[in-house]
């Protein structure tokens, strides 16, 4: 019952679609969830990219409502759970505290300043990049590409090697569930699944390497983050994993929508 309760470990946290609570969590079971990351965030990232493109195509709606609206249900689907990491470990990092006091920071129920501005920053950009899209006639594929890449680097983040900053919380129930041979695995597997989709679209061969190259920056973008969380607070977090995450969708959009102009 592993893998099941796995599968509900990763739809139960990472959206908030009702399921039914795994039976227990231990390693085992966290690192199918963790594995199983981009695939939730793609499934999510289509349904919410196609509706999207629904709205544009059939009423009067301008691509960035559109956008806007679409990341705002991204953020609804997912109780805003990874922007609340995001700005926690904004204004832990940008604290320029030690690990202590900055651990401390982030664990406060406010948002400061620095938080404040990543949130507006993401959200800003992220809804910019999804118009671009949007007018193209591929925002199923961009949302899903783009979400489920922001997903992938939540399994990069618990990969082995990669410590807990605190030994209670989300961080340290998943922190180095991820043996480095599966991540490989799993990140071969979802550039296929992002060409495949390309070409499914219809974007042709260039539409495939653009997805590519969006899940790449992707990855590079969350694993820079991943880096300074780790050297400035030891390990990752829970907000850590929400803050790559958010970092590494933007990423791809970005590069998504300068592929489209």
């Amino acid at each position: 019952m592993t893998v099941t309760d796995g599968v509900r470990l990763a739809v139960g946290t990472l959206t908030r679609l009702p399921v039914t609570p795994p039976r227990i969590v231990d390693r085992r079971v966290a690192r199918v969830a963790m594995l199983l990351a981009p695939a939730v965030g793609a499934v999510l990232g289509l349904l919410v990219g196609a509706a999207a493109q629904a709205v544009v195509d059939h009423t009067r709606a301008a691509p960035l409502l559109a956008a806007a609206l679409a990341v705002g249900a991204v953020a609804y689907l997912t109780r805003a759970l990874h922007l609340d990491g995001l700005a926690d470990t904004a204004d832990a990092l940008g604290s320029g505290r030690p690990a202590p006091q900055a651990l401390e920071i982030a664990r406060r129920s406010d948002i400061g300043p620095f938080g404040v501005v990543a949130v507006v920053l993401v959200l800003l950009v992220q809804a910019a990049a999804l118009s671009q899209a949007l007018g193209s006639g591929h925002a199923a594929l961009a949302v899903a590409v783009a979400v489920g890449s922001g997903r992938l680097a939540i399994t990069l983040s618990c990969t082995r090697g990669i410590p807990a900053a605190r030994a209670d919380g989300l961080g340290a129930a998943v922190a180095q569930s991820v043996p480095r041979l599966a991540l490989v695995i799993v990140t071969v597997g979802w550039f296929a699944a992002c060409a495949v989709g390309a070409l499914a679209a219809g974007t042709g061969a260039r539409g495939a390497l653009v997805a590519m190259a969006a899940a790449a920056t992707a990855l590079l973008a969350a694993a820079a983050l991943l880096r300074t969380a780790v050297r400035r607070l030891g390990g990752i977090t829970g907000d850590v994993l929400g803050a790559v995450c958010e970092t590494g969708t933007t990423a791809a959009l970005v590069v998504l929508a300068l592929a489209a102009a």
